[in-house]
């Protein structure tokens, strides 16, 4: 348990508080965080991170502070991977999937690309769950950070005016 709170401090708070100490203001800094994590449980494995940075870029958010949650939240991905499949199917009234560790496994046993097309259909209706539930996660998630980063007792570096000297 150690090792993995040094790594979270390391790995997500340290970044954080570095964002803080050089200016992002604690809004902007928020958002960036929510949105991070929010991308982060997407149900698609292999490209939250890029994903996440492209979001990012278009946004103009801290892509430190992404990527910070990202990494930081990527375990929900796991966690919540059956629960958007079986959203996806009850959302868009597809058949639901029956997963089962053994059948992964089977079915990965057989060939990857394969297992991908044979899980692509209700992906895509996860995706559909994840998109319905983004847009709302990431305002609660804002909504909860924002007063929290505002309220850190962090000092602020101010920008350097060089002032002309006097007459």
């Amino acid at each position: 348990m150690r090792k993995v709170r040094e790594a979270l401090r390391r790995r997500v708070v340290a970044p954080v508080v570095s964002q803080l100490r050089q200016g992002v203001t604690p809004e902007k800094l928020a958002l960036s965080l929510a949105l991070g994590v929010v991308v982060s449980v997407m149900p698609v494995l292999g490209i939250t991170t890029l994903f996440a940075l492209a979001l990012s870029a278009m946004l103009r958010l801290n892509h430190v502070a992404v990527v910070a949650a990202n990494y930081a939240a990527y375990p929900l991905q796991i966690i919540l991977f059956i629960p958007f499949f079986k959203m996806g199917a009850w959302v868009t009234r597809g058949p639901p999937v029956p997963f089962s560790l053994g059948q992964v496994q089977a079915d990965m046993a057989a060939g990857i690309w394969p297992t991908v097309l044979k899980y692509a259909e209700a992906n895509a209706r996860a995706m559909a769950a994840w998109l319905l539930l983004a847009p709302l996660a990431t305002w609660i998630l804002y909504l909860v950070l924002r007063p929290l980063l505002s309220r850190l007792p962090i000092p602020r570096t101010e920008p350097s005016v060089s002032q002309p000297p006097d007459p």
